[in-house]
């Protein structure tokens, strides 16, 4: 038996007396007004954000009874923020889902508990003219509402992230007026809303009113249609007003304030369309993001004049030879996925947090985002326009649920649903078409295929046939333009971008999952989509860390995620997934995707006669007058400096430069290094001059140091001491402890200060990042890598002239492992007190069940934290792993061992530095060195790695009352296996024979750079 079907769960219903959707535009009085494009100074316009009273329900059904009436006692009630979104001021409960709906799945039907929010604002109008008609404009509901106006029901609407405009103009009165919208947080268009976020719910948009006169503008169009050489275009100018009043209108086209253009177009019977040639325009790119504005200037009946501002940008979207072109020529991707989002308001988000991911994403060499899931707040369109970058923008629509179902197409092929699925589509293009950086549209997202996504892309290309088309689940490219895949591996990608005959091209919407730490892999990704033409770049999951700002007794400031509220099912942290954190500061994973995407490539061609080649990958921009600075270094000394300005390079070529410095003296230096970086020339708009495009560094090969061996022992005898748990060897410079029972160096002192309280022992286990998901419960319940120990062997020394070698054997495995590996620990111990050692692993390969991965390969040692102060010659200053290490340059660099702390959301392994060739500790003028014999990767930390992983939260790791400092032989990679590509085979760990080398020295902090080139022990 069906129950029975209430209004928020009829598909048949799309709206109630909702005004067709139309493009943003507003009405000045004068020409000064409208140029300056401020909504807040235009004509009729009130914002009516702010304090709404507020009453908040289980389910409707608990309405009280003429709750709608302009007499229902509302002083009482709790009050509102508007926009915003119920949950985070207390009401309902917060939930983070990624895929499954909070709800049995019973299209169309949601539950009785269905929790409602009033809203209630009284609004005082006077002089309500007789021509006047009064819109009010909620610019986001979720997910669907009732508006009642001084008691009648005006009108009902969802869709939550679009635009719903009502004509109150009959239910107002002089005075004052009470306005009453009743939110449902579950609708039929719930099934259509299910995008991975925090459920979230309200009035989380802004609320405008619009008193215009009933004969103005209603809708414009505007579109710029290329001829065959893209030099000259055709500006087609379309709409219509609310009557056939207006029979004139007069156009100007400004460019930078300066009048280039004007005519008059005649309007029939309200509707007008007109074309006009524009000659050698100045056209729109995401690098030359050229925008013009048209002034639309009208009489209307009573005699007033209006004048409508229109932003526009001369452009066209092709697919030409299988190949996405703008204005003619081949662009590639490398873009973003975007939620609106802030940490403490939830889906309600400012016009700064707007424009901070803008400039954020220009001044990282970002080019495009994927408004993901859903039409983003309509000013980020604007400044899409205004800063250049290329936007797909998507439906408000992914049924991704019904994927567990095993019928993925329940409702995306069935036709009761296409009236829904289509009104969605016919309002983003309606409201969006005028802006220039939207270039494509999306269907939506994750919602399987059918019928009613071909009735989408009909009713998108009868109203715009200028852009592009796209939905990733189209896995045939019936209704999509493009051909679009996620999370694509490597390979795969390989074999479409091979198979181009004929085909479509290709983008990846999603890739590169920026969970937690890491994406690892991003340049891989980058030269097989750059090596390929049809392959044309990709869009990273995502841009935002979606935790919910908290602030602890201390002051504080952390971040919660699923399951932190109490609400299951969860996907917990999985929405902690962005490339920035949530309070908008680049994670190292942005900063690795800047310099990959780097749109000026340096490859070196001969650098011991200083040619190198510079590559232009920028799709429109010429590199002239782009500075080179140019640093050449000798560790932390200073060699030369200068700046140059490139010479023209158009986009897509390149050129052989000789790098205009001393060679004869830089060869006197050891290590001479050459830093490159590439910086605007004059202020942009997202940028101050002096800005980082990219940088780049290489070493003069003839330069390098190959460390040697200096004997410097002191004449100093060495006491040794032994008894059946201990070897003692000391004078009166240093103290060293092994155990005998256990095979571990227990103490290492210089001095009488202890530096070592404890190590070196192997370890394979780092604590888990969110990309080892898929494999750590492998990891630690089968094959036990937590629980790796080593097995004592043996112990023997041997006293020789000025030292004392010591022989450590062990074996090292795990809990009920066959495999492992047989250590030798080979220390050498000058009467100077010098530290040598040289680890040598060999694998043990027994039965078959063997770990295909090792977390990674090295030796930890816990140390004195006086000693808190790093400087290491090797990649910095941010963190660097084997597959993400590209943006961080060889030099020497110094931190405080707090800082060498990646601060991630969810707390997991972090701050590694890669090909170290040597690192210090110190305190004070007295130094440790760590110095290599191979290039190696190290990390740092005052808390243990069990500490790290108890702790759920920034803040809450418990430290430690030692540093605990890592080497590794390897360290697996990062890759972004939470959602994609695994570790690549070669930045994967095996079990396999491993050696590391090093030695432990006190020294003065001057003679660091002097010590670090030479080994005091063989």
């Amino acid at each position: 038996m069906q129950r029975e079907m209430k209004r928020w769960e009829n598909i048949d219903l799309t709206g109630i007396n909702r005004l067709s959707a139309h493009t943003d535009f507003y009405r000045y009085r004068e020409f000064s007004e409208a140029l300056k494009l401020n909504k807040e100074m235009s004509k009729g316009y009130l914002l009516l954000d702010g304090e709404w009273k507020f009453l908040f329900l289980e389910a409707p059904e608990f309405s009280p009874l003429n709750f709608e009436t302009e007499d229902f006692e509302i002083n009482s009630l709790d009050s509102i923020e508007v926009p915003s979104c119920w949950q985070l001021h207390g009401y309902g409960k917060m939930h983070y889902t990624d895929v499954l709906y909070p709800f049995p799945i019973n299209p169309p039907f949601v539950p009785q508990e269905n929790p409602t929010g009033i809203y209630f604002k009284d609004l005082i109008l006077e002089n309500i003219k007789e021509e006047e008609k009064i819109v009010l404009k909620f610019n986001g509901v979720d997910s669907a509402f009732d508006l009642y106006v001084n008691g009648q029901q005006v009108g009902y609407s969802k869709g939550s992230r679009m635009p719903s405009e009502f004509d109150i103009t009959e239910y107002l009165k002089n005075g004052s007026n009470r306005l009453t919208v009743r939110v449902y947080q579950f609708s039929d268009g719930t099934y259509l809303e299910d995008q991975d976020m925090w459920w979230l719910s309200g009035i989380f948009r802004s609320v405008e009113l619009f008193r215009m006169n009933k004969n103005t503008l209603e809708d414009v169009y505007i579109e710029t249609l290329p001829d065959e050489d893209y030099k000259n275009f055709t500006l087609k100018l379309a709409g219509k007003f609310l009557t056939n009043e207006v029979t004139e209108m007069k156009v100007n086209l400004f460019q930078k304030d300066e009048r280039v253009d004007d005519f008059t177009i005649e309007v029939e019977n309200g509707k007008f369309q007109m074309l006009r040639n524009l000659v050698n325009p100045l056209l729109w790119n995401a690098e030359e993001p050229n925008l013009y504005v048209a002034t639309l200037e009208y009489e209307l009946e009573n005699g007033e004049k209006e004048i409508i501002p229109l932003r526009f940008g001369v452009r066209s979207i092709d697919v030409i030879d299988n190949e996405i072109r703008l204005n003619g020529k081949r662009i590639f991707f490398n873009g973003v996925n975007r939620h609106d989002f802030n940490p403490t308001m939830g889906r309600t988000v400012t016009y700064e947090d707007m424009l901070q991911d803008v400039l954020l994403m220009k001044k990282h060499n970002i080019n495009a985002v994927r408004a993901a899931h859903y039409p983003n707040n309509d000013v980020f369109y604007d400044l899409c326009d205004e800063y250049g970058l290329y936007v797909i923008d998507e439906t408000d629509l992914e049924c991704h649920g019904f994927e567990n179902t095993g019928n993925y197409n329940w409702i995306s092929d069935n036709e009761l649903w296409e009236k829904q699925y289509v009104d969605r589509a016919v309002r983003m293009v309606k409201r969006d078409r005028n802006h220039p950086s939207v270039i494509m549209w999306s269907l939506g997202n994750e919602s399987g295929a059918g019928r009613n996504f071909t009735a989408m892309y009909d009713a998108i290309k009868e109203m715009d046939s200028t852009r592009l088309v796209h939905y990733e689940g189209d896995r045939v490219a019936a209704y999509s333009d493009i051909y679009t895949t996620m999370y694509t591996r490597l390979n795969a990608l390989e074999e479409i971008g091979k198979d181009s005959e004929g085909k479509k091209p290709h983008i990846l919407c999603e890739y590169a999952h920026a969970m937690g730490n890491g994406p690892g892999g991003l340049t891989e990704y980058q030269e097989i989509m750059r090596k390929y033409p049809r392959l044309q770049g990709g869009f990273v999951w995502e841009w935002y860390d979606h935790g919910i700002q908290q602030v602890d007794e201390d002051g504080n400031v952390y971040y919660l995620y699923g399951g932190d509220y109490g609400d299951f099912p969860t996907n917990g942290n999985f929405c902690i997934d962005g490339l920035v954190f949530p309070d908008r500061t680049p994670s190292p994973g942005l900063i690795e995707y800047k310099k990959v995407i780097e749109p000026i490539v340096t490859e070196q061609i001969d650098l011991n006669h200083l040619k190198i080649k510079v590559k232009n990958r920028y799709d429109f921009r010429n590199l002239s007058g782009i500075l080179l600075h140019i640093k050449v270094k000798s560790f932390d000394q200073l060699i030369e400096e200068k700046t140059v300005s490139l010479q023209s390079i158009n986009a897509q070529e390149e050129m052989e430069i000789t790098l205009p410095i001393n060679l004869e003296n830089a060869l006197k230096y050891d290590d001479a290094r050459i830093y490159l970086s590439y910086l605007e020339p004059e202020n942009t708009l997202y940028a101050n001059e002096g800005h980082l495009i990219t940088s780049e560094s290489f070493l003069i090969p003839t330069t390098k140091v190959e460390k040697e061996y200096i004997s410097n022992a002191l004449d100093a005898e060495m006491k040794i001491e032994e008894d059946q748990t201990q070897l003692i060897l000391e004078n009166d410079q240093f103290r060293t402890v092994f155990s005998k029972v256990h095979g571990i160096l227990l103490s290492y002192q210089i001095n009488g200060e202890e530096i070592i309280q404890k190590g070196p022992e192997l370890t394979l286990w780092r604590a888990v990042i969110d990309n080892d998901m898929y494999k750590k419960d492998d990891w630690i319940n089968k094959h036990f890598l937590k629980n790796s120990k080593e097995q004592f062997v043996s112990i023997e020394y041997r006293v020789n002239e000025g030292f004392v070698d010591v022989e450590i054997k062990k074996y090292l495995s795990s809990i009920n492992q066959a495999w492992g590996f047989n250590l030798i620990y080979h220390y050498r111990i000058t009467q100077d007190g010098v530290l040598n050692l040289h680890l040598k692993g060999e694998k043990v390969l027994r039965g078959n069940e063997i770990p295909q991965m090792l977390p990674r390969i090295g030796i930890s040692m816990n140390l004195n934290n006086e000693y808190n102060d790093v400087t290491w010659y090797g990649r910095g200053d941010s963190e660097s792993y084997q597959d993400s290490k590209r943006s961080q340059s060889i030099g020497l660099y110094r931190k405080s061992v707090e800082e060498m702390h990646t601060d991630y959301v969810y707390p997991q392994e972090n701050g590694s530095r890669c090909d170290t060739s040597f690192l210090a500790l110190t305190k004070g003028n007295q130094s440790i060195l760590f110095n290599f014999k191979e290039l190696r990767d190290f990390t740092i930390h005052d808390y243990e790695t069990n500490a790290l992983e108890e702790a759920k939260h920034r803040g809450k790791i418990e430290k430690s009352p030692y540093n605990v400092l890592t080497i590794d032989y390897r360290q697996s990679g990062l890759g972004s296996n939470s959602c994609g590509e695994e570790q690549l085979p070669k930045y994967r760990v095996q079990i396999e024979d491993f050696e590391i080398g090093l030695e432990i020295r006190s020294i003065h902090n001057e003679d660091l750079i002097e010590e670090s080139k030479f080994f005091r022990a063989r």
